[in-house]
Parts: structure tokens; sequence; C-alpha cells
């Protein structure tokens, strides 16, 4: 098991949150799983439904798929976190790392397991090769300027928290209990 990365005050860079019309774009992608639209993102987002740590109430983001695979016969996903380690559905995870997906149409019920950085790396060179356009501005917006090379990427990988969602109960395929807000 590896311990989740938590925010650390003498990191350089971490992004702030966005504000106004920023903030309104970014929640787009909600409204658009809301309203019955996920495979729109055919699987390069999903939301996810998490417990606030401190309300203890259902809430609610969209994350970008960096890998899919299936793993013993149950599906995962492995997300970044690009606001860093304070990002609140991260710390939400840390605390309770039991949560529910939607990926297109479908909720699967997830449970939260932290990527160790050499890991990290080496996942951020694969989704490099992938995805350069997003890899880069992902990287960027965490304060790194990667080369462009793999080793690039996967040195800025490492400090980049990534979690895995892995599907493993027996309501997967069912919305969740409480409708979030």
């Amino acid at each position: 098991m590896v311990t989740p990365q938590l925010p650390d005050p003498a990191e350089p860079h971490r992004p702030l949150l966005p504000t106004g019309w920023r903030r309104t774009a970014a929640r787009l992608p909600s409204h658009l799983f809301r309203m019955g639209l996920g495979p729109l993102f055919r699987g390069r987002r999903l939301l996810l439904v998490h417990t606030g740590r401190v309300t203890g109430l259902a809430r609610r983001t969209t994350v970008e798929v960096v890998e899919s695979a299936v793993a013993d016969g149950r599906r995962c996903w492995t997300v970044a976190s690009g606001f860093g380690p304070g990002a609140d559905w991260y710390r939400n995870l840390v605390r309770t790392p039991q949560a529910t997906v939607q990926a297109g149409r479908r909720f699967h019920v997830v449970t939260a397991q932290f990527v160790a950085a050499e890991e990290g790396g080496e996942l951020m060179a694969r989704y490099a090769a992938r995805h350069p356009a997003p890899a880069h501005r992902l990287c960027a917006h965490l304060g790194h300027e990667p080369d462009g090379s793999a080793d690039g990427y996967r040195r800025a990988g490492e400090s980049i928290p990534f979690v895995r969602l892995i599907a493993g109960s027996s309501r997967a395929g069912s919305p969740p209990a409480s409708r979030p807000r």
C-alpha cells in the first residue's frame, strides 16, 4: 500500500483553483454527465462521486483518465490530480477511498489506490506518448516544463499525484445511493 501524497508547503508552484467563467467551464463536464451525456467523453473522463472529508456529503467532480485497464477481471482507471495533492477530491479520497465513478452511462463502485511516485513517472511517460498535447498542458499547469522526451515526462510524472480507481463490488452498474450535489 502506498502512502498518499499530501500537500507539501515547500512544494513549488501549485495552480490556483479557477474562478469566474473558468470555474463555470470547469464544471460543465459534471453537468453533461448528469444530463446523461457521459458517452461524449469516450472514456477520457469519469464523473467521480466521493464523500466530503468534512461534511460527509456526496461530492462530484470530473477527472481525466490517464490509463484504463482490466486487472484480475476488474476494471480500473488511473487518474491524475491536476491541482496536485491539495485538490479536494484527492484529499477526500485519502480520507475515504471508497467512491463511485460514472463511465459513460454506467456506474461502478470503486476503491482508490494511491500510486507510488516511480509508477507515476511511468504512467506519465506512457500517457505523453498517447496524448502529447494534454500531457504537456498538465505538466505545464503544475509548473513542469518537460523537454518532450519520455524521460522528461517521467521526471514530471514522479511529482504528480496519481490515483488508481479499482472497480469491485456487487453494486457495480447501479447509480449511487444518494444524489450528489
